[in-house]
């Protein structure tokens, strides 16, 4: 598959499942990673610490992103997005809607790169326009419009994904930060962001009775950016802007409904201009701190495979979660750290590869690297989309790694624990306390998982 053996990877998996579940039933489930190409019997020892606790991540941690790509975006001759679009993609097809039920909930991240060419319909002014394939255009797009009518068909249809009635899927919603900006002759993005259309949408949300678990403002214009950039003091003002639109909007809701969280950057790691926009974002504005992961390069590059089965190239995937914990760590903010976006491998990934059976040692390495620096939320680019999606993009059936991901959903608990393993580099461990059981709550009657901390005695396993 993709040009590995795809026997021996089969039975790889087949064994860190079944020791998944198998460790499930005891108090912390644990994934093994084997980065094996042949089959051979490897001795080692993998040591768990169940007394020590080096992160806590989101109950909901796994998530994953719809984008606004229309079916003219190709990438190397070849056009994988077809109708996925936040703009058409078929809302009434039920693989898509228990795909998503069935991690219940499952946050989901609506954006990417041309959310900073999008327009928000408001009930003062239509607007029509749709994305239009240029060159000349900046992300290789003109302009395009979300209209109402389109925003209340997604919210009805992330409401219908939630388990019952009182869930949903917990969305967060990628707004346009390129608005009122113009573009300078460095390639810089100057001047503050004009806020009016996205408050009129966030207006618009509340009034309609629209739950948004998050806000988050542009993606990549951070650091050198893709396509243009903003300076981080710039940024950290226009998140102060953000801030208060959110705070003042949702203040008529008084406590009966919680406030949205507000996020950025949703660009790559860059320590200096996130150490700067960190520390002059006043601390109260700012909740989460996204960055997206794309570290395996092109996606026609000829040696995915051979990077996704490298444990000295996965190793240098760690850098960019220890430099932001430290950075947080040392800012004194109480903002915490998400993956908003991760594809492994940009330009819309490799067609079997990362969407195949291969890809999952890297995700699932990079979901336990994530967590044991204090990553609260990974986002999979994309759920559906791109020859990176966890679902196919034509028929919806799942491709291998939403299997990883529900299969992570369902044991990992968010107590990560200190683990390591001796005997070969090829095989990578890491565990958490395991999510018991399910239990409803009488009054929400949302599913929720019991957490079952763990005692000394789980380090003698």
């Amino acid at each position: 598959m993709g040009g590995t053996g795809s026997s021996s990877m089969m039975n790889s998996l087949l064994i860190y499942s079944w020791l998944c579940l198998m460790l499930s039933l005891v108090p912390f489930s644990i994934f093994f990673v084997a980065l094996q190409s042949r089959p051979r019997i490897v001795e080692g020892t993998v040591f768990i610490n169940g007394s020590s606790r080096i992160g806590r991540t989101d109950a909901d941690f796994i998530c994953a992103t719809l984008d606004w790509w229309p079916p003219e975006k190709c990438d190397y001759g070849t056009c994988s997005w077809g109708t996925t679009s936040l703009l058409n993609l078929d809302l009434t097809n039920p693989l898509l809607l228990n795909a998503i039920k069935a991690f219940s909930p499952l946050k989901i991240r609506l954006g990417g790169t041309l959310q900073n060419k999008v327009i928000y319909e408001t009930q003062q002014q239509a607007c029509t326009a749709s994305f239009i394939k240029s060159s000349s255009e900046m992300f290789g797009f003109s302009q395009g419009c979300l209209a109402l009518s389109r925003w209340d068909e997604l919210n009805t249809f992330f409401r219908e994904a939630g388990y019952i009635w009182t869930c949903r899927a917990e969305v967060i919603f990628g707004l346009n930060a390129l608005n009122g900006r113009t573009i300078a002759s460095d390639g810089s993005a100057k001047g503050a962001w004009n806020s009016s259309n996205a408050e009129a949408l966030i207006r618009y949300t509340v009034n309609k009775n629209f739950t948004i678990f998050g806000w988050e403002l542009g993606n990549e214009l951070s650091g050198s950016g893709i396509g243009t950039s903003v300076a981080p003091d710039q940024y950290a003002s226009d998140i102060t802007n953000l801030h208060d639109i959110v705070r003042k909007t949702y203040a008529s809701l008084g406590k009966r409904k919680k406030k949205p969280l507000v996020l950025a950057p949703g660009g790559f790691y860059d320590a200096n201009w996130l150490t700067e926009f960190i520390n002059k974002t006043p601390k109260n504005s700012l909740q989460v701190v996204t960055h997206h992961i794309y570290n395996l390069g092109p996606g026609d590059d000829t040696h995915l495979i051979d990077r996704i089965l490298d444990p000295s190239y996965l190793d240098g995937g760690s850098s960019p979660f220890s430099g932001l914990q430290g950075i947080l760590k040392s800012s004194g903010s109480s903002a915490v750290a998400w993956v908003g976006e991760a594809g492994g491998a940009y330009n819309s990934g490799h067609n079997l590869v990362t969407n195949a059976f291969v890809f999952s040692f890297w995700y699932l390495d990079q979901l336990g690297m994530a967590s044991s620096y204090n990553t609260k939320t990974y986002c999979r680019q994309s759920l559906v989309g791109g020859n990176y999606g966890l679902l196919n993009p034509t028929t919806f059936v799942p491709n291998p790694d939403y299997y990883s991901a529900l299969l992570w959903h369902r044991l990992m608990g968010t107590k990560v624990l200190s683990t390591s393993f001796s005997g070969t580099k090829k095989i990578r461990a890491y565990a958490h306390c395991s999510k018991k059981s399910v239990s409803e709550d009488p009054e929400t009657k949302c599913s929720y998982w019991k957490i079952h901390e763990c005692s000394k005695e789980s380090q003698y396993f």
